[in-house]
């Protein structure tokens, strides 16, 4: 509802002109506010936005109307450090599919390439990264883009403590960052910052990033879950494409992708989860002038070459993740269809 008298715009889902992000990115808000002494419906009013929006975790909001929410919460509540405090308490599993990807990957390095890899499906008009800096340390980094939305502090400490809490997962909960960097000025009440990450934190940078030992990289994720890893990546590639039509062929692979895990699929498992004859399925591959065995290799040479782009994703785990239960079948297959070794193209890769 919006507050009685207060006349608004609230977005009800659907199509987004600029802008957008998942919903899920707010999850708990409502809640956090009333914790901290705020009129929801003032707040929520104020951006134009419904707070039930909050609860569907695949809607899309506006960019700017979901920064201003933040905004506005910190201004009326009066807390300057409201962003700070809920992104710290914010679980990553609230993060809907994106955050269950990350954590569901293997290794923390997996899990960390699997959230700056999907980030493009969560938020747009935004850069998220992960390198290695001059001095051996990892920086993940995260920024908006958007011109349009100047006041965006909020949103920056709030997202730094999320990725945070992904990291904490692998390395505890008193886990601390080396260093944590802010685009924004140095705030009034800024060693809040410092206790909230248990490190040293500087102001007015060239972007927001967290700095951490790239050791932990090889840690492994307590909730490794190789099929939800895949069922989540699948499901939020297809929510955030822009083009719905879908071709036989394209829901063919995608379901194949679905079954890897379990090893290759037959026409047959195909045809089920379609719920469709194998004879439509084999017409519709004869017509693009492939057979169901060559889709399978190559939905598997697609995303083999993907994953290996994740430098911290073992060669094994690869492996499983395309349905091989050893690493000498995959890389066979692998050479077979690119004339080189796994380890090989990587390497081509990196140097590049």
């Amino acid at each position: 509802m919006i507050h009685p008298g207060r006349q608004a715009m609230v977005e009800t889902g659907g199509s987004q002109s600029g802008p957008v992000v998942l919903s899920a990115a707010a999850s708990g808000l409502v809640d956090f506010i009333e914790a901290q002494g705020g009129d929801v419906d003032s707040i929520f009013g104020n951006c134009g936005i419904a707070p039930e929006m909050t609860a569907a975790p695949t809607l899309q909001l506006r960019l700017a109307a979901y920064c201003g929410l933040f905004e506005e919460a910190a201004k009326q509540t009066g807390r300057d450090n409201f962003g700070l405090w809920f992104g710290q308490q914010f679980s990553p599993r609230d993060l809907g599919m994106w955050g269950y990807a990350s954590l569901s990957s293997p290794t923390l390095g997996s899990a960390l390439e699997n959230l700056v890899g999907l980030f493009r499906y969560q938020q747009s008009s935004s850069t998220m990264g992960l390198r290695r800096d001059a001095d051996g340390r990892m920086r993940l980094e995260y920024q908006i883009l958007s011109p349009a939305i100047i006041a965006r502090r909020q949103d920056a400490e709030l997202s730094l403590g999320q990725f945070t809490n992904i990291i904490r997962e692998a390395c505890g909960r008193h886990w601390s960052p080396l260093e944590i960097q802010f685009e924004h000025p140095r705030p009034d009440d800024w060693r809040q910052h410092e206790m909230a990450f248990g490190a040293p934190v500087f102001f007015g940078c060239n972007t927001n990033a967290i700095i951490f030992d790239a050791d932990l990289l090889a840690r492994p994720m307590p909730g490794r879950d190789l099929k939800l890893l895949t069922m989540m990546q699948t499901c939020l590639q297809s929510l955030g494409s822009h083009d719905r039509s879908e071709s036989l062929i394209d829901r063919v692979r995608g379901a194949v992708r679905l079954r890897l895990t379990e090893g290759a699929p037959t026409l047959e498992q195909i045809a089920h989860m379609l719920r469709l004859s194998p004879t439509a399925i084999q017409r519709a591959l004869a017509d693009a002038g492939l057979g169901y065995r060559a889709a399978v290799d190559q939905t598997r040479y697609d995303l083999a070459r993907h994953y290996l782009q994740q430098g911290q994703l073992p060669l094994s785990e690869i492996a499983l993740l395309l349905g091989y239960s050893e690493l000498s079948a995959f890389t066979r297959a692998f050479t077979r269809w690119a004339g080189m070794s796994p380890r090989a193209y990587r390497s081509g890769m990196l140097r590049h």
